[in-house]
């Protein structure tokens, strides 16, 4: 065993995501797992790593991914923090007019976008600054939800509510804009309510990939990511394998079986752990970077920096761009995916998004690469857990 897989379960640090076991890659088993590990790529004790706001891996992937000085990372994480727990009391006080909320990197606060300017003042004694808008969040989701009853053609990429520019974004693959069925699913969709077309380079399309040799988990010849530990298995993306599949880890012994899975329509599963396999609320450092301690799921807000580890390009972090879409993958629509700008490629399906400690959700799709870059999807964890009754494992 190199000294990269054995050192998962021996160092737990506070980074960035992971597979849950981490789903990624050759280095040890995964989310759920790891035997013990005596040879560590870090030397972060548990007791300093709850007193660190970010590990050194998460701040240099921010750094690198987001263009951020070492001292503006930790300013953010500091401020997303903060405004992650505004959320709640500033969406109270907008009551019925509120419109949505988002996370500005520039003024380091939550936008929650209004319908009443009368509510403007309630929403800013919450600790967010209020933007007075035309359409409220019931209104704009209202006509989502009769989008969402529309048969989309496959040019037709997603569709999610946009809390900044109060419209729902409806994403057309650039090459596919002229054609007549998406054409007419646009006018269509216009009719349906407030409606912002953009155009996207791309078709989505998930992320597992063929077996190659190294990284678990593998479902037959299909390699995915684990995503987090729950109690009594991992969590990770439906379409990885069915209920009843046999999974096996990155040395090939078996880990254990799908539990439930559903796609499309959801793009979740999760897989019970046995075998001599179990549960750690960490994922994986790669060698590169500390291993992250998961200590919670609060939500992230739109806006806010994200980061994701996957089995065939690790670590890499973005931006929340958008929740509650429904992205239109050739096998059929999947819904209440969050967006983000991060990168991934064939084999991250399934494996973690993060937000500093924080579970966020398990890779499900996208487009691009993380060489030329790209966007991709999660499916939410807390949808997740709430779905199969589990119980995510934080450290």
């Amino acid at each position: 065993m190199t000294a990269l897989r054995a050192s998962l379960a021996a160092t737990l640090v506070v980074g960035a995501w992971a597979t849950v076991g981490l789903a990624t890659a050759s280095a040890s088993p995964v989310a759920v797992d790891q035997p013990s590990s005596t040879s560590g790529s870090s030397s972060t004790s548990r007791a300093e790593a709850a007193d660190e706001p970010a590990s050194t891996g998460l701040l240099s992937a921010m750094q690198r991914d987001l263009g951020l000085t070492e001292s503006r990372a930790r300013a953010r994480l500091a401020a997303e923090k903060t405004a992650t727990a505004v959320q709640g009391k500033a969406q109270r006080a907008a009551g019925s007019s509120y419109a949505g909320s988002w996370f500005d990197p520039a003024t380091g606060k939550l936008n929650v976008a209004v319908t009443d300017s009368r509510r403007a003042g309630a929403v800013e004694a919450a600790g967010a600054s209020a933007r007075v808008v035309r359409h409220s969040a019931r209104q704009l989701d209202a006509t989502k939800a009769r989008i969402d009853k529309m048969s989309a053609p496959a040019g037709v990429s997603s569709w999610h509510v946009d809390p900044k520019t109060n419209r729902v974004v409806v994403g057309v693959v650039a090459s596919a804009q002229d054609d007549n069925d998406v054409r007419a699913f646009v006018a269509k969709a216009r009719e349906a309510g407030p409606v912002l077309v953009k155009r996207t380079p791309e078709a989505p399309r998930t992320f597992a990939a063929g077996t190659v040799g190294g990284d678990p988990y593998y479902t037959g010849n299909v390699r995915c990511s684990i995503g987090f530990s729950v109690h009594g298995g991992f969590v990770t993306a439906g379409h990885c394998g069915q209920a009843g599949a046999a999974v096996s880890g990155w040395d090939r012994s078996a880990i254990g079986n799908f539990q439930g899975s559903s796609f499309p329509d959801n793009d979740y599963a999760w897989v019970g752990v046995g075998n001599g396999w179990w549960t750690v609320p960490v994922v994986l450092g790669w060698g590169t970077v500390s291993d992250q301690l998961v200590r919670g799921s609060a939500e992230a807000p739109v806006g806010a920096s994200i980061c994701r580890s996957g089995s065939t390009t690790h670590w890499h972090c973005g931006n929340v761009l958008a929740k509650n879409e429904t992205v239109n993958y050739s096998q059929g629509a999947v819904h209440q995916m969050t967006k983000t700008s991060v990168c991934a490629e064939p084999g991250d399906s399934g494996g973690s998004f993060i937000s500093g400690d924080q579970a966020q959700g398990v890779t499900s799709g996208g487009w691009g690469n993380c060489s030329g870059g790209g966007e991709t999807w999660h499916q939410p964890i807390n949808e997740i857990l709430n779905r199969y009754g589990l119980t995510l494992h934080t450290a």
